[in-house]
């Protein structure tokens, strides 16, 4: 039976790569001459964004979004924290979302059943599998959800015949 699995990754490497170039294009900038400001990348996958003032910040994560862009990563899958400040400095955490989460799987899975498209879907961990008697069923499940959004981007593997 054919099948194919829904999943939402990003590629960590082209992540890191564009933090790299981020804070390389931050440190010959103009506007961020004599301030502090830089992105760290963290082991969860989480971008630690700091500056001396909530507008640095902003504007770092212009930076960030553009870099991200250019490696074809994605920017539905950046969450933005809320912006923590002191006397000194600025910091905001930035999110790196990966997987599908239980709730956004059900109602992924229950939108699917109720396309009246003959096929199964079912939750396996963070992905969400469908299978079908047809190929052109599995063709029409994925166009169906290019056109739903998510807030996530989706990525269609696994498609086996």
């Amino acid at each position: 039976m054919p099948s194919f699995d829904v999943v939402s990754e990003v590629d960590l490497q082209e992540v890191r790569n564009a933090v790299d170039q981020a804070n390389r294009e931050i440190s010959a900038r103009f506007d961020f001459k004599n301030v502090d400001a830089s992105f760290e990348l963290q082991a969860a996958g989480d971008i630690l964004a700091r500056g001396e003032e909530p507008f640095h910040l902003k504007q770092m994560l212009e930076v960030l979004r553009q870099k991200l862009s250019k490696r074809k990563v994605d920017i539905q899958c950046m969450e933005s924290g809320p912006v923590e400040t002191n006397l000194k400095s600025a910091r905001q955490t930035i999110t790196i979302r990966q997987g599908i989460g239980a709730d956004l799987a059900k109602k992924m899975v229950k939108e699917i059943k109720g396309s009246k498209i003959k096929v199964q879907a079912q939750i396996q961990g963070e992905q969400v599998r469908v299978t079908g008697k047809k190929r052109d069923d599995l063709q029409q499940v994925i166009a169906f959800l290019r056109e739903a959004d998510y807030g996530l981007p989706l990525q269609f593997t696994n498609f086996r015949d």
